[in-house]
């Protein structure tokens, strides 16, 4: 059998031996998958995605930070866009390793080209970077990793790929994993493995707009969350503050147009960035976030100025973009805030392992400690990318054990194919409305027990019948209670998560500055 399987050439899905299991196709899954095979391992790789835009890593834009001759200054960042939450140790390990890993990988071994200022790279600025170390290409450096990346491990590497493949449960026993149940195209088999690395990605199916892909359900915390493992921060759901929503979807205008000098300026046109930061349009996300809100509900739009810079010259792609949208952008960017980032997930050591045996977790399904409760812009690429390297080197070893795996039931009349998305709708209404860049712990406690509910209808189902759509329905409802129940019990407002019942009495006071015409 090629190692590449492809839907289209065997429509059933078989039993299966390996020595690492990997799901999950962005940038931590493929560096993990990467890092086993160079150290030995047989490794199979399953992923949802049946094109590289359904992985997260794709819609990346901004870039990936590197430490360059400054790294207390890369762990300072870090650390103070984090509202100082973040875990030194484990931003030690992120920027030590950050450098190295992209040339060794991206650089040398991928051959991924970043753009130069003629013989050098060409570094920018982002939010709450005080310096530029940001390596990009144009804004999409994502898609422009990710698809030469795939391509890679998938020609020059002695990996499986599995495509249109869900996991749908772990296999587990006392604390330890042994594998998966993998789905396609309604056949589901046990694979069982030696190690398992989750690297499944966002959550950003859970709300009405996010920069995600539409399969962003969850699924590694979910299962992870399931099986036992412990997770951690789940309430610090970051949201983007510059998404572009129109008819035809939501894209992300990438922090590095703000760096280049873009400016945000509200219905009246008055730039407001310095009213709520010093650093006004390159302060922290979470921040310039919840001011794009406030500015959009005191003068009815929000948009982004791109004259004071050569747009075009520096941005081709997105320009077009842009156009393709029907957004005519020398006359401003509409922009509002969208869901965009978990900085928790499944709690992880230095290497990825989660607390459960033999099961590990990257990329942005796990919670690594970097980000604490808001993550520094053009950090995910990277964190993927150095724990994907050191947990698919770390899991090498484990030899494959089998146990009985859980019997998936279908013998139920099959569900209205519209039932999953009803119900999705319905739970993204409660997450938007009452788990957003804005809570209150009554709205909190009212989106709970809503939430319960909906996860009680949807294991009722799963009982008796077996689907993707239903089970990604339910990782939905599981990690949305996560999240929730998070935000509950966090009483003070910190980086993401902002409690307007905390903040009614002072909120985000101006600083003292006169704003810039």
């Amino acid at each position: 059998m090629d190692k590449h399987e492809n839907p289209t050439d065997q429509n059933s899905i078989r039993e299966r031996e390996t020595e690492i299991l990997v799901l999950g196709s962005g940038i931590a899954g493929l560096a993990a998958a990467f890092a086993a095979d160079r150290a030995g391992a047989d490794v199979t790789l399953a992923t949802k995605a049946q094109r590289p835009e359904e992985a997260s890593t794709w819609w990346a834009q901004g870039g990936i930070a590197v430490a360059r001759d400054n790294p207390d200054q890369f762990k300072q960042d870090i650390v103070e866009a984090s509202s100082a939450t973040a875990d030194e140790d484990a931003v030690d390990v992120l920027v030590e390793n950050a450098t190295e890993a992209v040339r060794d990988v991206l650089v040398e071994t991928i051959g991924i080209e970043f753009d130069t200022d003629g013989e050098a790279f060409d570094y920018t600025q982002e939010a709450a970077h005080e310096e530029p170390r940001i390596l990009h290409i144009n804004a999409e450096t994502g898609k422009h990793i990710h698809v030469p990346f795939l391509n890679y491990v998938a020609e020059e590497t002695g990996v499986e790929i599995l495509e249109d493949t869900a996991a749908l449960e772990l296999l587990r026993h006392e604390g330890q994993v042994y594998g998966a149940t993998l789905e396609r195209d309604g056949d589901w088999e046990p694979t069982f493995a030696g190690s398992t690395i989750l690297a499944t990605g966002g959550i950003g199916a859970l709300y009405p707009t996010s920069t995600n892909p539409d399969g962003a359900t969850g699924d590694g915390i979910a299962m992870a969350a399931l099986a036992g493992a412990d997770v951690s921060n789940m309430e610090y759901v970051q949201f983007h503050p510059t998404a572009c929503t129109t008819e035809d979807g939501t894209f992300l205008i990438s922090e590095a147009v703000r760096g280049e000098g873009g400016l945000l300026r509200n219905g009246n046109d008055r730039r407001f960035m310095p009213e709520y930061h010093d650093d006004a349009e390159l302060a922290p996300r979470d921040v310039v976030a919840r001011a794009v809100k406030a500015e959009r509900e005191k003068t009815g739009e929000v948009y982004l100025d791109v004259s004071p810079f050569d747009f075009v010259g520096h941005f081709p792609e997105l320009a077009v973009k842009c156009e393709e949208h029907g957004i005519e952008w020398t006359s401003g960017i509409p922009v509002s805030p969208a869901q965009h980032f978990l900085c928790g997930g499944i709690d992880v050591d230095d290497r990825g392992q989660t607390t459960l045996t033999d099961l590990y977790a990257v990329g942005e399904c796990a919670c690594t400690g970097v980000h604490g409760a808001n993550r520094l812009a053009s950090t995910s690429l990277l964190e993927g990318l150095v724990w994907g390297l050191r947990a698919g080197e770390d899991a090498v070893g484990s030899s494959v054990a089998r146990i009985e795996p859980p019997e998936l039931l279908e013998r139920d009349p099959d569900l209205p194919s519209n039932f999953a998305r009803q119900k999705f709708n319905r739970l993204q209404r409660v997450m938007d409305e009452q788990v957003g860049i804005e809570r209150s712990t009554g709205g909190l406690k009212r989106a709970q027990g809503i939430l319960r509910r909906l996860k009680g209808e949807v294991d009722a189902y799963v009982r008796t019948r077996t689907s993707r759509s239903l089970y990604e329905l339910r990782s939905a409802s599981v990690v949305s209670l996560l999240v929730s129940r998070a935000a509950v019990e966090n009483e003070s407002s910190v980086g993401c998560h902002y409690l307007t019942d905390e903040n009614d009495s002072q909120e985000q006071a101006p600083v003292e500055s006169t704003p810039e015409s």
